[in-house]
């Protein structure tokens, strides 16, 4: 990861991420524990999208996702009760959400890339949601 690559992922967690970060937590009625393996969310000569491919291949699905998923206090106590963690990574440069998403032992595993298919936020969004409310 090079100066470049370095400095936009600083900025996204300076600004964006804590922007995100309170929208998600305001719709579920709780903090939810994020763990995001920066350094592996760099691809080297892609810092120009880091902004908009973190935002819409993985916070906005979350937001949409979630915001589905708690429109109503038994969506929220249904996921409070088995949400303890968001862990976000991309060890594979994976872009399907079939495979990108998981859920386990109460963690919330996206392992997706951030610079691939970045526009497909919708099916992304519609994956998690699926996979979330088969687990609540």
């Amino acid at each position: 990861m090079g100066l470049a690559e370095r400095r936009a992922v600083q900025n996204f967690k300076d600004n964006s991420f804590p922007v995100l970060k309170k929208q998600i937590d305001a719709t579920c009625g709780f903090d939810i524990p994020f763990e995001i393996a920066w350094d592996k969310l760099t691809v080297d000569g892609f810092d120009h999208v880091y902004e908009q491919g973190f935002t819409e291949v993985y916070f906005r699905p979350i937001l949409s996702a979630f915001q589905s998923i708690c429109a109503d206090d038994m969506g929220k106590d249904a996921l409070k009760g088995v949400l303890k963690q968001v862990a976000i990574t991309n060890t594979s440069e994976n872009s399907s959400p079939s495979t990108g998403y998981s859920f386990t032992d109460g963690v919330l595993k996206i392992d997706l890339s951030p610079v691939r298919n970045i526009d497909y936020t919708k099916d992304r969004t519609e994956k998690l949601q699926a996979l979330l409310e088969s687990k609540l």
